[in-house]
């Protein structure tokens, strides 16, 4: 692991000698934070670890103390089982100008497998979707498998430009890179969506759930794991139901494990989100933020098709 912990120390956040860095990270991945920390000590003294407990949804926030705590560091590394891209926590952090990477139940194996990528290659091909998606004012997707979902983007800012390197001051974005995705106009998303792949809190799918919007909000949800996401998303009411994000995955070296991290990366799969998307240019503030993997969409922005059947035409 040492390789690619060292590309994300030098490269990816280009950690100095005299900045300080905290790495929050929680029971079940102690193991990797602490290597992490190891070898971030090699470039600067100013290293802390912390822990905190494991929530039960992805976008729930730390404690008060560790949000205090992360309004201190240059450099912060969050490795915890669940989300903390979207808490307000961490959007105080990136605005006070902490770079800030999260890497969300990340392995030894996904560091390994998808780390040491070509990251000028992938800068190329983010440019052009953020581009498109930038200009864009309607998103349309499609599969064989029946998903027909159409929103607005009309105004609102594509993310992933970074491609994995946060070195300008406010920078945060997860690890492994490999994704550019836009918070959907609120309210404007109406259609069906099949998720083939895998869906966090859920897992890797052995069978599609479907999803049916109106407006903006899922409303009705068939399939085998139906309940188990149901039950994740009524606690927090209809905000946990809005159309959060559309994303596209880019890494070439990303594989469909189950694990969202790295699913949501794939090459030939998008992804719609539910709940949260305040951090990145949306409206909708909950403690909850679900990602679904869908392969081999049909993707149309406005009239271009950039993706067909998984296959990018850009």
């Amino acid at each position: 692991m040492i390789k690619p912990i060292n590309i994300i120390l030098k490269k990816c956040l280009d950690l100095k000698r005299n900045e300080s860095v905290l790495i929050v990270t929680d029971s079940k991945l102690y193991h990797l934070a602490k290597e992490f920390f190891y070898q971030a000590t090699k470039i600067t003294k100013k290293v802390k670890l912390a822990t905190i407990p494991i929530p039960k949804v992805n976008g729930t926030e730390p404690q008060k103390g560790i949000a205090k705590e992360m309004l201190k560091y240059d450099v912060e590394i969050l490795i915890t089982t669940k989300s903390l891209s979207h808490t307000n926590a961490r959007i105080k952090a990136s605005k006070k100008g902490v770079r800030i990477v999260i890497m969300p139940g990340i392995t030894k194996q996904i560091l390994e497998r998808t780390i040491g990528i070509d990251y000028k290659k992938l800068e190329k091909l983010h440019k052009k979707l953020a581009d498109i998606m930038d200009k864009g004012k309607k998103a349309a997707i499609t599969t064989k498998l029946g998903t027909k979902l159409v929103f607005s983007i009309k105004g609102r800012k594509a993310y992933g430009r970074d491609t994995g390197l946060f070195t300008k001051k406010g920078a945060f974005g997860n690890l492994p890179t490999g994704e550019i995705f836009i918070a959907p106009v609120e309210k404007t998303a109406n259609g069906v969506y099949i998720v083939d792949a895998s869906f966090a809190g859920v897992g890797k799918l052995k069978n599609p759930l479907k999803l049916y919007v109106k407006n903006g909000y899922v409303n009705k949800i068939e399939g085998k794991d139906a309940k188990k996401l149901k039950n994740l998303l009524n606690p927090l009411g209809k905000k946990a139901r809005n159309i959060a994000e559309f994303g596209i995955g880019t890494n070439n070296k990303a594989m469909i494990t189950g694990n969202i991290l790295e699913d949501e990366k794939a090459i030939g799969t998008c992804h719609i989100a539910l709940g949260n998307n305040i951090g990145f240019g949306g409206k909708v503030s909950v403690q909850l933020h679900l990602d679904g993997i869908i392969k081999n969409p049909t993707i149309l922005i406005d009239n271009k098709k950039i993706m067909d059947n998984g296959k990018f035409l850009i």
